[in-house]
């Protein structure tokens, strides 16, 4: 039996990324009468004018009414967007000359086992805190091996400090920002020893904003792992069970794009 509560002959508990579709498929489409769903849970802040961006800089989203009710019977606006807004996926052609842009990631890698590891008990007296290996090993003592192809996000609290930029971004005198991030360390362990097909987090990065480097994208670009930032409502998602979809804006050729992003609760 696994996590979903479906009866499996695969050993790789809860499942493994050959069985999920089928095991999935099997789940939701349980008799009539049956819930589904318990809750679905939107883990993505709003695209708006006042969104925090790495830059700083205002209005990463710009719009224009193109068409109006009064004037044309119907409401449209142009919009001006960077790939990066609000809640959104690092393609791994992001920072992965030739590896997958925003458009050929796999669908398969878009619905998965949601993980959701909270270290907000280290960040509150630490803005720069890493989450390392050991943050894994203890979640895993408590919930189990964390299982091949899921999406692993980080809550650090972070998101509660949205949409002000200036708490946000917490960038000191000379402009380094300073907020929660993933350890090098924890990033291999979790793409090479858990296959992890997704890293997210509620800040605005996966790397630290101190980072000169990147290490944390250009590991995880050159094995095809995307990214997700600027999670939102972690609170309301288990730390296991739930399962992720992943659906960003399948832009063309994308470094990466808006996206929105569902915890479905069994």
């Amino acid at each position: 039996m696994n996590a979903f509560g479906v009866a499996s002959n695969c050993h790789a508990e809860p499942f493994c990324e050959g069985c999920f579709p089928l095991v999935w498929w099997r789940w939701a489409n349980r008799p009539t009468g049956d819930t589904v769903f318990r809750a679905i849970i939107d883990l993505s802040h709003s695209i708006s004018e006042n969104a925090p961006n790495w830059e700083g800089a205002p209005h990463s989203l710009r719009t224009t009414v193109t068409a109006s009710h009064a004037a044309n019977g119907y409401f449209v606006r142009k919009i001006t967007l960077d790939e990066h807004s609000s809640t959104h996926m690092d393609a791994p052609a992001h920072m992965g000359p030739g590896m997958w842009t925003i458009d050929e990631v796999p669908a398969e890698r878009l619905v998965c086992p949601l993980i959701v590891l909270d270290v907000r008990d280290k960040v509150r007296n630490n803005d720069d805190y890493l989450i390392c290996a050991g943050d894994i090993a203890a979640w895993e003592a408590v919930h189990g091996t964390v299982p091949h192809g899921a999406v692993v996000i980080a809550r650090t609290g972070w998101d509660e400090r949205w949409p002000d930029s200036s708490a946000y971004r917490n960038a000191d005198a000379s402009g380094t920002l300073h907020f929660p991030a993933y350890a090098l360390e924890a990033a291999e362990f979790l793409v090479e020893s858990r296959k992890a097909f997704g890293l997210g987090i509620d800040t605005l990065s996966v790397d630290s904003g101190a980072s000169q480097d990147y290490a944390v994208h250009r590991f995880c670009a050159v094995r095809n792992v995307y990214h997700l930032e600027n999670v939102a409502n972690l609170e309301s998602a288990p730390p296991v069970g739930a399962l992720a979809v992943v659906a960003p804006a399948k832009l063309d050729g994308g470094s990466g794009a808006p996206v929105r992003i569902f915890a479905l609760i069994p």
